[in-house]
């Protein structure tokens, strides 16, 4: 008997629960003890509500301390709240999204729909408040006696398990908030907190925002049954940014001194950090133009800084980007990552006095030594053991994977090896760098995840996600089709790594391509990692799934990524055009049927490698583009595109706006009517521009949906979309 074949990946079952990757756990940590490891779940039959849970590592137990249905109240969150979960990526999550360990080990901090509980590990939960507003940015302090969180726009501090009241002033303007991360700091910065304890809990800098220059933008969310209207402040680029100051106070409020962070008021306040030792603050004050990093060193006490030391752009024509890959040390060295010498490398800074032999008292500067090198950029810290002298990092192997190493703080030796190279792989580690906590997947095997001593040693598994029994992708397995990798040199010479996916082919016959792209700067899509079920989805419909990384993207060095330098829409869509070359060249390809995809910043890139192409591609999906750079924020714009009021020129070239009428090919547009991150006027504008010239493309818009339009029939429905889109213009499988 002939074996069955294996049931076909339907749209329907990608975005159906039990998700087909398996397990997703977040937010893992390990207790400071390092006795128990928790971690967010999700479950089988709701794979967006996550409930918290406990490992014994001792006993090797799992342990459900959290049941997000039974304690949650279903309330409604508050709008804040909602964009913050935006801002952070999670807006379509529920149940708990994040939490925090006592530093004492005791218990954790949940919040959940909107209110505060202290989750012990005994199994007893309890309330910590209970109102219909929103305890926003809520942390236990270093030591664990304090409560805090921002509610009506003050920030709020209590004894654990008492009332907390208000630190912050009361009256100020609508415009002022404190204890929040700004706008651009939350979506652009990867810095979410406003707020930041002193080691032994005697003190508190908090943020003061003050959004009055902030212009403020009407956004309609257009939903099925009406339409809310939202005036936001949005710092588009070229315009003013919030005013952002630092206070550090007491718990109480009292003894407030402002932090110094120099006359000029159109910085970022990138990272804020305390001392070890709680002697010193230090803050990373970016340029508006993110050329450059002043490390100030404050006074907690006075609010005074200094300059501690300068970083700056790796080349002149590039930006400087932001990290979290440092460690100041209990010696009072720094730990510190960095671009200078053109890759991301890590470096141990030390500020001695120099020698002098004339003049006043010696001048004090900076010592470096590079304790990383090579071509291979070092992308993360995992981890520091100072007792032990090492530091845990992940680093690119090979360009396609990520790998942990070990490597010496005093830089002898080289750097060891913690990781499986057939795997692409991500670390952490708790605080005292004791115990090693390591994801990895390849193109065949979904995420796993396993507990290790400091050498790589496996200790045991989190998440083994087999994929056999009862595991959700076991019954596709046997049609699940490997990648294949490559590369093809750009117009320079720059090899351009790409990735494709091909479906049952017949001899003789030629196929579709579904060609799927991003293109712009921090996302780097072909790796040797697991890519989801959605491409194979598509390779069960007859098309080849192609995907090229183009200069521009990261994880490659600078010269890679400085290209899109003031110039987005260009080398990107050269890139990929010389991607598209290449596919028609192959005697597989059906070059008559290359249909290019992108959401976001692909969905821009679509319709510049329409503009630029006509004719190259049979057809193109737009997802959620940006059209006219203006329309976005500041610090990612004009990190890469510089201020359009001086480089006016650069953003004119980059819009998509002006040749939108010379696109010819099939066109399908999609965009959610209650996006606040690319918002609908980048669509809508276009869309105008199309009809009245009478240029011919369609769409398909999604009323209360985001820049996320995914669900479990949603997310069906864009795809189904689409298809249907490529099989009315014949862009379809052979007979």
């Amino acid at each position: 008997m002939a074996e069955a074949a294996p049931p076909t990946l339907t749209f329907e079952r990608v975005f159906a629960s039990p998700g087909l990757d398996g397990p997703a756990p977040r937010q893992v940590k390990l207790s400071p003890d390092g006795r128990y490891l928790t971690l967010l779940r999700n479950r089988a039959d709701d794979r967006d509500r996550y409930d918290l849970w406990g490992y014994d590592i001792e006993t090797r137990e799992w342990r459900m301390l959290v049941d997000s249905e039974k304690l949650g109240s279903g309330r409604e969150l508050s709008e804040d709240e909602k964009m913050q979960r935006e801002r952070a990526r999670v807006g379509s999550l529920k149940g708990i999204i994040s939490y925090q360990w006592a530093s004492d080990g005791s218990g954790v901090l949940v919040p959940l729909d909107g209110d505060l509980f202290l989750a012990k590990l005994d199994g007893t939960v309890t309330r910590l408040t209970d109102t219909e507003g929103t305890e926003l940015n809520p942390k236990l302090s270093s030591k664990g006696g304090f409560v805090s969180f921002v509610r009506d726009r003050r920030l709020w501090v209590g004894p654990v398990g008492a009332e907390a009241q208000p630190v912050t002033p009361a009256g100020e303007a609508e415009t002022i908030r404190w204890g929040e991360a700004e706008f651009v700091a939350q979506e652009e910065m990867a810095r979410l907190q406003g707020y930041w304890w002193s080691p032994d809990d005697t003190r508190i800098v908090v943020q003061r925002t003050d959004e009055a220059s902030v212009g403020v933008v009407t956004r309609a969310a257009i939903g099925a049954k009406g339409t809310k209207v939202f005036d936001q402040r949005y710092p588009a680029a070229g315009t003013d940014n919030a005013v952002v100051e630092l206070y550090v106070m007491n718990p109480d409020g009292s003894g407030s001194v402002k932090v110094d962070l120099g006359a000029n008021l159109d910085i970022y306040v990138a990272r804020v950090d305390w001392a070890p030792d709680g002697s010193a603050i230090y803050v990373q004050r970016q340029d508006r133009a993110q050329t450059k990093i002043d490390m100030l060193k404050v006074d907690p006490a006075t609010g005074a800084s200094q300059i501690f030391f300068t970083e700056k752009a790796a080349r002149p024509d590039y930006w400087i980007n932001l990290s979290d890959d440092y460690r100041f040390l209990k010696d009072g060295s720094l730990l510190w990552w960095s671009e200078r010498d053109g890759y991301g490398q890590f470096y141990r800074g030390a500020y001695k006095p120099l020698e002098t032999h004339h003049g006043p008292a010696p001048v004090s500067g900076w010592q470096w030594q590079q304790l990383t090198r090579g071509t291979s950029p070092a992308t993360s810290l995992v981890g520091v053991d100072e007792a032990a002298g090492t530091f845990t990092y992940q680093a690119v192997t090979g360009v396609l994977t990520q790998q942990v190493y070990r490597a010496r703080l005093d830089g002898t030796g080289e750097p060891e090896l913690l990781t499986d190279p057939a795997f692409t792989n991500g670390a952490s580690m708790d605080g005292a760098g004791k115990l090693l906590y390591v994801a990895r997947s390849s193109p065949s095997q979904p995420s796993q995840s396993y507990l290790a001593t400091p050498d790589g040693a496996r200790v045991a598994w989190i998440e083994e996600n087999r994929v056999e029994g009862d595991h959700p992708y076991a019954p596709f397995l046997a049609g699940h089709t490997a990648p294949e990798y490559g590369t093809i040199a750009a117009e320079d010479g720059t090899p351009l790594h790409w990735m494709m996916i091909k479906p049952k082919m017949e001899k003789g016959k030629r196929y579709p391509v579904f060609f799927s792209h991003y293109g712009g700067p921090s996302s780097q899509q072909v790796t040797k990692g697991w890519g989801g079920t959605l491409a194979q989805a598509i390779v069960d419909k007859g098309y080849i799934y192609f995907v090229l990384d183009n200069r521009g993207s990261p994880n490659r060095g600078v010269d890679f990524e400085q290209p899109i330098y003031r110039a987005m829409g260009t080398v990107e869509v050269a890139d990929q055009k010389a991607g598209a070359l290449f596919l028609k060249s192959l005697d597989f390809v059906d070059p008559a049927k290359i249909a290019t995809y992108g959401w976001s910043y692909g969905g821009y890139m679509t319709l510049k490698m329409l503009e630029a192409d006509p004719g190259l591609y049979a057809a193109g999906i737009s997802g959620a583009p940006v059209t006219r750079w203006e329309l976005y924020d500041t610090h990612y714009t004009e990190r890469y595109m510089g201020d359009p009021r001086e480089v006016p020129e650069a953003y004119a070239k980059s819009s998509a706006i002006p040749d939108a009428t010379k696109i010819a090919d099939p066109l399908l547009l999609i965009h959610g009517m209650a996006d606040d991150n690319v918002i609908f006027e980048n669509s809508s504008e276009f869309i105008s521009v199309m009809q009245e010239s009478n240029t011919p493309f369609e769409m398909m818009l999604y009323p209360g949906y985001t820049h996320r339009v995914s669900g479990p029939n949603i997310g069906p429905h864009v795809w189904n979309s689409i298809f249907r889109f490529l099989e009315a213009h014949g862009v379809t499988p052979p007979k």
